[in-house]
């Protein structure tokens, strides 16, 4: 009920605050507008009035962007206005505005939310003001009652209801009351027409560079996150399978010199070269499960979280609630983003128990990764969980952490899959 009182309120203000200022901003730019446009052959002065004219109309459109996102009740992106060049001249830098594309959106936006602004304008206020008029009615209709009836007629024996006080305000206050209910809507309905120009004339270049500069973001997380996962498997692979495999063949070469001399010798040093090969090809299969594990392909998403669960140290409550497919690259940043988390855990955490949820709603797929160890986990570099947000990022994915000194810990991922 607050909610939805206050959202009545703002609703309110946004249009009655709206009409005034959108005469004023109408007056201003379309005389503006037309002075330029008329002295444009005067030795270029109407260009100057564009100019100053548009500049009017970016701060008229200001201040509608302040006050959008209480209407539309999110947060809305300013679009940038392309500075003149740091070598312009003063001339080039007082007609700037003229080659800003958002600055003739401004200017038109000035000029069509005018008729907009009335009707908004008109509905709101005969709605607040029958309702308030109709509920108030008892309190001074006996006074409009006591005026000669050829003087005053009232709406109710205009219909046929007999001309009593009591008939006229139980009349009234009906009117009264079915108005008041209905404002909310009417409010909200005509706050709503208002804003939806503001926002695809004002607010959506905005939100394009926005998604330009995300994608821009995602694309360079996504080269980052490539990079550290080959600097990563180039490091395991010559601290492990590489070093092993030079052993291997110095036990093999040493082996080959044993043959003649010393065959009981010579087969010791193969049975541990054989040991070390069966080893090698563990440590080959380990790095294999972090480019491409076959569970993940082969058998989905769930079943790779049940192995990742069972090769952990730490003990792990694995909870999900989806057994669908999704596409490879949400399941396999999903799978890495737990495998990480797990690794992390298992490293730093001295938690006992681990618990991680998989779930989907609303067009993403969820993992909860939680803890009970010591907390402190963080995405800075250099630390355990530093390339989940750019993999993340990759995929237009979110990454929080909620890890303070003491613990708990919870890692909570979302990644889009529509």
């Amino acid at each position: 009920m607050r909610n939805a009182l206050r959202q009545l309120g703002v609703d309110t203000r946004y249009v009655f605050v709206g009409f005034p200022v959108s005469v004023i901003g109408f007056s201003l730019l379309i005389t503006g507008f037309a002075l330029g446009v008329g002295l444009a052959p005067l030795f270029g002065i109407g260009l100057f009035v564009l100019a100053a004219t548009l500049l009017v109309a970016r701060g008229f459109a200001d201040l509608e962007r302040l006050q959008l996102p209480d209407v539309l009740r999110r947060a809305l992106p300013r679009p940038r206005y392309k500075p003149a060049p740091a070598s312009a001249t003063r001339l080039r830098r007082l007609l700037n505005p003229i080659t800003n594309g958002q600055s003739w959106l401004d200017l038109l936006h000035g000029i069509v939310t005018f008729p907009i602004a009335i009707v908004a304008f008109v509905f709101t206020f005969t709605w607040w003001s029958v309702a308030i008029t109709g509920l108030l009615y008892p309190f001074y209709g006996w006074i409009l009652q006591r005026i000669p009836p050829d003087q005053n007629q009232q709406l109710p024996e205009l219909l046929g209801l007999p001309d009593t006080l009591f008939v006229n305000d139980v009349f009234y206050v009906c009117v009264g009351l079915v108005f008041a209910l209905t404002l909310p809507l009417i409010a909200r309905g005509m706050a709503l027409m208002r804003a939806g120009i503001g926002r695809a004339l004002l607010v959506t270049l905005g939100e394009i560079q926005e998604r330009i500069d995300d994608l821009t973001e995602g694309r360079a997380a996504a080269v980052s996150a490539e990079a550290t996962a080959l600097r990563k498997l180039e490091r395991d692979i010559h601290d492990g399978p590489q070093q092993r495999l030079v052993h291997l063949a110095m036990e093999l070469g040493r082996a080959k010199r044993q043959l003649d001399s010393d065959p009981g010798a010579a087969s010791s040093t193969l049975d541990g070269a054989i040991a070390q090969t069966r080893e090698t090809l563990d440590e080959l299969r380990t790095l294999s499960r972090g480019i491409a594990p076959p569970v993940l392909t082969d058998r989905g998403l769930p079943s790779a979280l049940a192995a990742l669960a069972s090769r952990s140290t730490v003990p792990v409550r694995l909870e999900t609630l989806t057994e669908e497919r999704f596409p490879a690259a949400v399941e396999n940043t999903v799978y890495f983003v737990v495998a990480e988390s797990l690794a992390n855990v298992a490293k730093h955490s001295q938690a006992s128990v681990c618990t991680v949820t998989l779930r989907r709603a609303d067009g993403r797929l969820a993992v909860t990764i939680g803890d009970d160890g010591v907390g402190g986990a963080h995405v800075a570099k250099g630390h355990g969980l530093s390339g989940l947000s750019d993999r993340l990022r990759a995929v237009d994915g979110s990454l929080k952490v909620d890890s303070p000194a003491g613990g708990p810990t919870v890692i909570a991922a979302e990644v889009p899959y529509e």
